[in-house]
């Protein structure tokens, strides 16, 4: 990609002078068009999204009018100065804005009182910050829990505030989205109350629509900016396919090297070179793996270079982490092992190259990624190493599908009951419910809260509902979705607490018998404790790593939406599913060698959200020419196939979604495969899926047809999550199911217009909590 050639602009003459000395303080003469373009809709009081490249200078598009605003001096009826507050996805990127801010700020004396407040702040500061910090910098997360059900405490802050910055918009997706839009309304309705009105400044590198996303979000019209006008060095991408090994895993399928194992070599390389390297990977597992790899061939070389290697990932203690951040920034690191924890817009300019380590699920988060080399405007590499599976395999073999497509539409629904049902008693404890505000929060308010009263939830009293238990309401519901309590993995012989896990993916990932990393250390979960959430580890050396199984079935509660395709039907609606954990598997590090299998005793959970589903007929199935004995494996490898191929067309990743292919199903009487959300209440991906059914089925066929493989394997049809060790699938009857399916299906826009809410719009909300 060619540099852009970048338009200087000249400030808005109400920006003071003092910013614009400190803009050149930080060595920037002037700003980019965009930044000026932004800043003026921001002064006009116009809530506005930045929607431009990765080190395009978004910070200063919004820091610009938040400066000149907090140092106005100006009072405000209260007698304390304007006052902004920022919000990011990560405390990592919170803590990293505040440094910058302090450095921006510096020329300018003492006028910005800059301050993070988050779950890592000591309790002895959080007061002064209430009282007297007029930039604070926070998560949703503490917005939620702490802020918000204590505005009595911050009533001079939420009177003065001028500005709220909501940076790296892009990640407020799904069930996380969806609660966030939620936390912003009420956040909206009590600076109401305290009579502000504040202007939204968001921002994002990676967006579709980002007006649209940004209102839905917000639930106010917002201006885009999104014409980048920041130059930018070329960026070489390369699309790395591993090689077949001669290892065989299940049912004989050939194995390719994993992309753990190449991007470790990639890591270990490059730091060998001194080229500043960051690997991305999907999973915590996965960077501490690869980190301990790469530290373990740079010890060969030279055992120096093995200290300059380490993995960053989520779960560290936070005196952890920020030595970690430290070493980052410093260059103290020269390659890391992360997870999408530094995928958003923390300062680490100099990087020279990107490796991910498997497709990251969405483009938008690809382009975040690779954007974090280059970032001074030299040239980078970004290198994308494919996993084992459908959409890796089907991307690097079909680059026009990253290259030549726009990043994804936001997926998130506000009006999810699941979501809204504990935000409007989180609300109602902050300040009663009155008819007024149940406008600000969505038209599912109305069928919600007499289900809420009718659970002595909520109380109506005259003309407001009330919160009527003495628990906090804000501790109802776990706004990214994760449900309960983190389990603490705990060290038996010191009783040393190494970090958490959370409480959804306990059952998989420390199980008895798990393999557990944690800052390059390897350990074995000997118990689980569900109910006092901890889990006990020793320290071990087991050469191989863990993989869970599971069963799942389930129920149709409710038919939202069905569309004749041919004989059969495509279905939108509300399902239950109950998963179950039975076994883990052990495999070869480096080659994914399956070594045995160990049962489990867990309890099972059950889920009612949403999902698309399809039905064949018998005389689809003669048409196939599929027998009952291959009906089976047909069924099972589409489905694997279709939720590996999902991704391109939805903004979510494989393990946000689930699916089950049954023979006879006992609600539809024929066979059916299903493809479900992995939340609550759904998340919006599987409306997603079933707008787009035909072109989705239709990449899933040709993923499968065009692989080499004779009988199936991870790059088409088998699964790294399957719970039935990927037993049966049958490869070519696959490709004739969906063949004779995709014969009776509509044009797309007919199915786009089934599904209640229209485009782009939160689908209708299933039976209540």
């Amino acid at each position: 990609m060619p540099p852009r050639e970048g338009r200087h602009a000249v400030w808005p003459d109400r920006i003071r002078a003092e910013v614009v000395a400190a803009v050149r303080a930080a060595g920037i003469e002037h700003p980019w068009a965009h930044q000026a373009r932004a800043a003026e809709h921001a002064l006009d009081g116009e809530s506005v999204v930045v929607a431009t490249g990765t080190a395009s200078g978004k910070s200063l598009a919004y820091l610009a009018p938040v400066l000149s605003t907090l140092l106005d001096g100006a009072e405000t009826p209260n007698g304390r100065g304007a006052t902004a507050l920022y919000l990011a996805p990560t405390k990592a990127l919170a803590a990293d804005q505040c440094r910058s801010v302090k450095e921006l700020s510096h020329p300018l004396g003492h006028s910005v009182r800059t301050a993070v407040y988050d779950g890592d702040t000591p309790f002895e500061e959080r007061e002064w910050i209430r009282q007297y910090a007029n930039y604070v910098l926070t998560n949703p997360d503490m917005l939620h829990r702490g802020i918000l059900p204590s505005h009595p405490r911050w009533s001079s802050f939420l009177k003065s505030l001028k500005y709220v910055v909501v940076d790296e918009c892009h990640t407020y997706r799904g069930v996380f989205g969806s609660h966030v839009a939620q936390v912003l309304r009420r956040l909206r309705r009590l600076c109401a109350r305290y009579g502000a009105s504040p202007v939204f400044l968001l921002a994002s590198a990676t967006a579709a629509e980002p007006a649209v996303a940004a209102g839905r979000l917000t639930g106010l019209p917002v201006v885009e900016v999104a014409d980048d006008a920041s130059p930018r060095g070329e960026l070489v991408f390369a699309l790395w396919e591993p090689p077949l090994t001669e290892l065989h895993g299940e049912k004989g399928a050939p194995v390719r090297r994993t992309a753990t194992a190449e991007a470790a070599d990639l890591l270990t390389d490059l730091t060998v070179q001194g080229v500043r390297s960051v690997a991305f990977v999907r999973s915590r597992r996965g960077a501490e793996l690869i980190s301990v790899i790469s530290q373990e061939r740079l010890a060969e070389v030279d055992r120096s270079l093995a200290r300059r290697v380490a993995a960053y990932r989520g779960g560290y203690l936070p005196e952890e982490r920020r030595a970690l951040e430290r070493a980052l920034h410093s260059g103290e690191l020269l390659g890391l092992a992360a997870t999408n924890a530094l995928e958003l817009g923390i300062d680490i300019s100099g990087l020279d190259a990107v490796v991910i380590a498997g497709y990251p699920g969405t483009r938008a988060s690809l382009w975040q990624q690779a954007g974090r080399a280059g970032r001074s405007g030299q040239g980078a590499l970004a290198v994308l190493v494919a996993r084992d599976d459908p959409l890796d395999t089907f991307l690097v073999h079909h680059p026009e599908a990253l290259f030549d497509q726009p990043v994804e539409s936001t997926v998130l629904d506000p009006d999810n009951p699941y979501v809204l049902a504990p935000h409007l008693c989180a609300a109602a404890e902050e300040l009663p419910l009155t008819d007024e505000d149940l406008d600000l929060f969505g038209p599912a308010c109305e069928d919600l809260l007499p289900q809420l009263e009718a659970a002595k939830l909520l109380r109506r009293r005259t003309k407001a509902w009330h919160w009527t238990r003495r628990e906090r309401a804000a501790d109802l519901t776990d706004i990214r979705g994760e449900g309960g309590r983190p389990i603490q993995v705990v060290e038996t012989g010191t009783g040393r607490l190494l970090g958490t896990v959370d409480a959804g993916a306990a059952h998989s990932t420390v199980h008895e018998g798990a393999v557990h990393l944690h800052q390059g250390r390897t350990y074995l979960v000997r118990s689980l404790d569900l109910e006092d959430s901890v889990a006990l580890v020793e320290e071990a050396a087991p050469p191989y790593s863990t993989v869970a199984r599971d069963t799942t079935s389930i129920s149709v509660l409710e038919t939202d939406v069905e569309v004749p395709w041919g004989d059969g039907r495509m279905c939108y609606g509300s399902v239950e599913v109950t998963n179950q954990v039975v076994s883990f598997l052990r495999r070869r590090l480096m080659t994914g060698e399956v070594l045995g299998e160990t049962k489990l005793d867990l309890p099972p959970r059950t889920l009612r959200t949403r999902a698309v589903w399809w039905t064949v007929t018998e005389d689809q199935l003669d048409r196939a020419r599929i027998n009952p004995e291959i009906l089976g494996g047909s069924l099972h490898a589409a489905e694997h196939a279709s939720i590996g191929l999902l991704p391109l067309f939805a903004t979510c990743d494989r393990w946000d979604i689930g699916g089950v292919s049954i023979p006879l199903h006992p609600d539809t009487l024929l066979p059916t495969v299903f493809v479900y959300d992995g939340h609550p209440g759904g998340a919006g991906f599987a409306e997603r899926a079933f707008r787009t059914a035909r072109t989705w089925l239709a990449a899933t066929r040709q993923a499968i047809a065009s692989c080499e493989c004779d009988a199936g394997c991870p790059s088409c049809i088998q699964s790294p999550k399957c719970g039935n060790g990927n037993d049966p699938l049958h490869k070519r009857g696959a490709v004739r199911l969906l063949t004779v399916l995709l014969e009776g299906a509509p044009e797309e826009k007919e199915t786009q217009e089934q599904p209640p809410g229209g485009s782009g719009e939160p689908s209708e909300p299933p039976p209540g909590p």
